[in-house]
């Protein structure tokens, strides 16, 4: 997986978002008033939130091969230190595994260490480029670990542990989730069998009738009202199955362009 820098996501964002105004704009003075704007206001949701969930999945798939590394990385710290090798010369002997992309990241650390960086100094600033949640917490106690001095290999020890059983948590609650996610996708589409169904034996046969006084709505327009509610039940049922999976409600995007899309399949090949 690449590394997707912030500047990159703030372009995408930015980029996405006035192609959906526009598209939207192109909408409202071409085909306002018709059931096609609708359709534009659909692909500009789509237009504008695609680029930016697929970079977002992207940068957490980067980040959690680096989170999985991690105590690989200071397994092989501690084997070094055992030798007798410095703090330092351990980082630059990791760099030369493989440890996906966090190899890429120590080397760029050792670089700046050769330039004349402290090692303090380097750690700070490969904290704030990978910027995940481990490594936020064990960095710290790295930096406190080596002025301290002594045998920095005896804090190394416990990180690898507590890291390992994070990531084990992470992915037990990852497995638990997963019923709940697909119930989710299953209450969708449900709910478009029911349109289908309700739009095929019942409104149909009872279009330009009248009941109570009042006439039933065109099927045009009960097709309208069914394309509003599967755009709304998808994108925010996306957003639920992304809170509950993995915490985090920009990560149920890619749940909402799927419903989304699926959904608008649905209305146009069966209603």
């Amino acid at each position: 997986m690449l590394k997707i820098r912030k500047s990159a996501k703030q372009i995408a964002w930015v980029s996405s978002f006035v192609l959906a105004i526009s598209i939207m704009a192109f909408g409202f003075f071409t085909v306002w008033g018709t059931t096609v704007f609708d359709e534009f206001m659909f692909f500009a949701a789509i237009v504008a939130f695609t680029p930016p969930t697929i970079i977002n999945y992207i940068d957490y798939k980067w980040k959690r091969e680096i989170d999985e590394h991690l105590p690989d990385l200071f397994r092989s710290i501690v084997q070094a230190q055992e030798t007798g090798m410095t703090l330092p010369r351990a980082l630059e002997e990791a760099a030369k595994r493989d440890f996906g992309p966090l190899t890429v990241e120590l080397r760029k650390m050792n670089t700046q260490i050769s330039w004349g960086m402290t090692l303090d100094e380097a750690l700070i600033a490969f904290a704030k480029r990978v910027n995940t949640f481990l490594v936020q917490r064990t960095i710290p106690l790295i930096i406190e670990a080596n002025r301290s001095g002594g045998h920095v290999e005896r804090v190394f020890d416990p990180m690898g542990k507590f890291v390992q059983s994070t990531l084990i948590l992470h992915k037990e609650r990852r497995n638990r989730t997963r019923p709940y996610i697909a119930i989710i996708y299953v209450a969708f589409f449900v709910f478009l069998f029911t349109i289908v169904l309700l739009f095929k034996s019942f409104f149909v046969e009872i279009k330009g009738l009248s009941m109570l006084g009042t006439a039933v709505m065109a099927s045009a327009e009960i097709k309208r009202l069914f394309f509003h509610m599967t755009a709304i039940q998808g994108f925010f049922g996306g957003l639920v199955a992304g809170k509950m999976g993995e915490g985090a409600i920009s990560a149920g995007l890619k749940h909402s362009l799927v419903m989304m899309i699926c959904g608008y399949l649905a209305i146009k090949l069966f209603l």
